[in-house]
């Protein structure tokens, strides 16, 4: 039988056993999926001894069924959408396009909240390992990948405490790796599989940024 988490702390501390080959890599950075991925992440990057940022990206959530994604956007102007929810529901443009603008706005909020005037940490030539509390269809996390790749890392790794199966197959095909500790089937929600998966908080997500400097120490640079 599958247990669960306890929290994401518990799932960061077990997702970092999983990927102990980035250890002490001086190449190795891990990027954050705020807001549920942070604290995940901040275990990894711990655990890891890598440098830890966000890279934000917005839910397009099906107006009236907003926890159902029928896409994503991500820092650099990347959108991806789920054709088959949007086939599905015969969604019109006119409403893809306004969710997108509003989702836009918040994600530029958002950066400006989490990062204030600190600049991102260099993702040229370097292994990413891209972490989130759990993927259910994947679209966020698939969005993520398609504007890393714009800023053209080395790797990118995927990491995340559960997932369905059917998302880590579709993302372990657009990453160079995809790491998951538990993927139930049936998967009903991320949620289900944590104790205590309560929201994390904006004041949550910028406190474990501010316990990070945001640069690399000399021992990345190299």
């Amino acid at each position: 039988m599958l247990t669960r988490f306890r929290n994401r702390v518990d799932a960061g501390q077990q997702l970092a056993g999983r990927l102990a080959a980035y250890a002490g890599r001086p190449d190795v950075l891990v990027l954050a999926l705020p807001r549920g991925g942070v604290p995940v992440a901040f275990e990894v990057a711990r655990t890891l001894d890598a440098p830890l940022d966000v890279f934000v990206v917005r839910k397009l959530g099906v107006p009236g069924r907003e926890q159902l994604a029928m896409g994503a956007i991500a820092s650099g102007g990347i959108r991806v959408l789920n054709d088959d929810v949007v086939g599905a529901l015969k969604i019109p443009d006119r409403i893809i396009e306004a969710v997108t603008s509003r989702e836009l706005q918040e994600l530029r909020l958002r950066e400006g909240s989490y990062r204030g005037n600190r600049p991102p940490l260099e993702i040229d030539d370097r292994t990413v390992i891209l972490v989130d509390d759990g993927m259910a269809t994947g679209s966020t996390m698939k969005a993520a990948i398609e504007a890393l790749r714009r800023i053209t890392p080395a790797r990118i790794v995927v990491a995340v405490p559960t997932a369905t199966p059917s998302a880590c197959a579709e993302i372990g095909l657009a990453a160079d790796e995809c790491v998951c500790c538990v993927k139930p089937d049936p998967f009903y929600a991320v949620g289900i599989w944590y104790d205590d998966f309560s929201q994390t908080t904006d004041k949550e997500v910028r406190d474990l940024l501010e316990r990070t400097d945001f640069q690399m120490t000399p021992a990345h640079r190299s």
